[in-house]
């Protein structure tokens, strides 16, 4: 056969092979897209959402500034008698604010009231508030959950009138709060804290329930409350899905001072931050409210381990210490420590709020009042500091508080 003739044949088989080659499936998994901006509020007399873009590399660039048309507020701590404005954690909680789908939600500590604003999706720092703050029926909100499922928003408070309310939102904003769910408090208002004060509230996965973490006390022997609150359909599709008034407060044996938590994908059990003692991944019936500890983290020289994200690239959890200038990963299995990352190079005090999108970690320091506040952007593979992003201005300071990221 002529070879033009065997050059054609070996042409035409390679053809034939180039579809079979191109439908194999890929094993490797799509790379994550980084977020799009990182949230939080200055927490001032007059409180603003603070907007940060998120480059394509997942870095930070200049940011925003947007009023609450509310104040902010700081709990109190006691020393030698001596009642001082805490900062920073000037809340004693995380989540001062959370994204649902295009909208975004911040509390208001000192004015009572919670906010919200839709985000422009082609300018995520554009946002555009929605009707007025809406009063929250307690004292010194300090945290926020949302529900896209439902369609419902809930803040903790932890004043002199502490607890839980909850109400529907839509597009013209938020409707009226139900009423308190009470969590076991008595305090002033602001707090003295930072113990006996809820910590946060957020929903579960499945969003069918809602749950909030509650400090206990360890100089009163009081330990940590996780509290359970399923969310009710209605049985008429014209109805809207309302939030239990009749939760279950629990008090979970080996944790004293529940702080930041996060559910965990594909499972019932959720991460939660102690700075008694580290972390913990706690085995949790939403029916009956029972809550274990199945894990345990004990973080050695942890000083204030407060608060938890989890990435969505290593599935692990990452925690910080607000005296401490470190972020722990922990294992969300079994809460055993993968890796500690020293950042004490970069200046920082130490480090509060933080979530991950895509490959990074974004964690916030408000600063002392001596040191600005900044972000910390780590990448969760490598374990390594990308960049040190310092807030000049936008009404940050050691009040500043919250993170959220919009994906």
């Amino acid at each position: 056969m002529h070879t033009s003739t065997w050059t054609s044949l070996l042409f035409l088989g390679l053809a034939n092979l180039v579809p079979e080659a191109s439908a194999r499936p890929s094993t490797c998994p799509p790379p994550l897209k980084p977020g799009k901006a990182l949230y939080m509020i200055s927490n001032g007399a007059r409180n603003s959402v603070i907007a940060l873009p998120i480059n394509s590399n997942g870095l930070l660039g200049q940011g925003t500034s947007t009023p609450t048309d509310g104040g902010g507020s700081n709990f109190v701590t006691v020393t030698n008698g001596k009642k001082e404005a805490a900062g920073p954690d000037a809340l004693a909680s995380q989540a001062a604010l959370t994204i649902s789908g295009n909208y975004l939600f911040a509390v208001n500590p000192g004015s009572n009231t919670v906010t919200m604003f839709s985000i422009d999706p082609k300018n995520p720092l554009r946002l555009t508030m929605l009707g007025q703050p809406v009063p929250v029926l307690g004292d010194f909100p300090n945290t926020v959950a949302a529900s896209a499922k439902n369609n419902i928003v809930c803040v903790g408070s932890s004043g002199a009138k502490s607890g839980i309310a909850c109400a529907p939102f839509s597009a013209r904003g938020i409707g009226k709060m139900d009423q308190l769910r009470p969590v076991g408090l008595k305090q002033t208002t602001p707090p003295v804290g930072p113990t006996l004060t809820v910590s946060q509230v957020f929903f579960s996965g499945d969003e069918e329930t809602l749950f909030t973490t509650v400090k206990g006390d360890p100089t009163t022997n009081v330990s940590g409350t996780l509290g359970v609150f399923p969310v009710d359909q209605p049985c008429d599709t014209r109805d809207t899905a309302t939030v239990s008034t009749d939760g279950k407060l629990t008090k979970v044996d080996g944790t004293v001072v529940l702080f930041g938590s996060s559910t965990i994908q594909n499972s019932t059990d959720i991460f939660v931050t102690d700075p008694a003692f580290g972390a913990a991944v706690l085995s949790v019936d939403a029916e009956s409210g029972a809550a274990s500890i199945k894990g345990k983290a004990t973080i050695e020289g942890q000083k204030a381990t407060c608060w938890v994200a989890i990435s969505p690239d290593t599935n692990t959890a990452f925690v910080t210490d607000v005296s401490f200038n470190r972020i722990v990963e922990v294992s969300t299995t079994d809460a055993s420590i993968k890796s500690v990352t020293d950042l004490s190079a970069n200046g920082d005090p130490g480090l509060i709020d933080l979530r991950a999108a895509g490959s990074f970690i974004y964690a916030l320091s408000p600063g002392n009042g001596t040191t600005l506040p900044a972000v910390t952007v780590l990448d969760a593979r490598s374990k390594k500091q990308v960049q040190h992003f310092q807030i000049k201005g936008l009404g940050a300071s050691k009040s500043t508080q919250g993170a959220a990221v919009l994906l």
